[in-house]
């Protein structure tokens, strides 16, 4: 038998926003001053996009509100 909508949803918000966690931890380690050179205008901006996507993201699923769980389960 096929799965739910609702455990197809479940299943994939998951994974994907776990994926989605462990990636901002990867850009997160370009903070590292030993490892990168970088400017606070291009650290702005790269803040700026991610902050842009995630305002998207919260307006699609109206406004939901935001928590810091290490990770993500429903």
């Amino acid at each position: 038998m096929p799965d739910s909508k609702a455990d197809r949803f479940r299943r994939l918000a998951e994974k994907r926003v776990n994926r989605a966690i462990k990636d901002l931890r990867l850009v997160g380690n370009l903070a590292n001053r030993n490892n990168y050179d970088y400017t606070s205008d291009q650290v702005a901006k790269m803040v700026s996009a991610l902050a842009r996507e995630l305002r998207d993201l919260r307006a699609r699923f109206g406004n939901g509100a935001s928590g810091s769980e290490t990770l993500f389960t429903l």
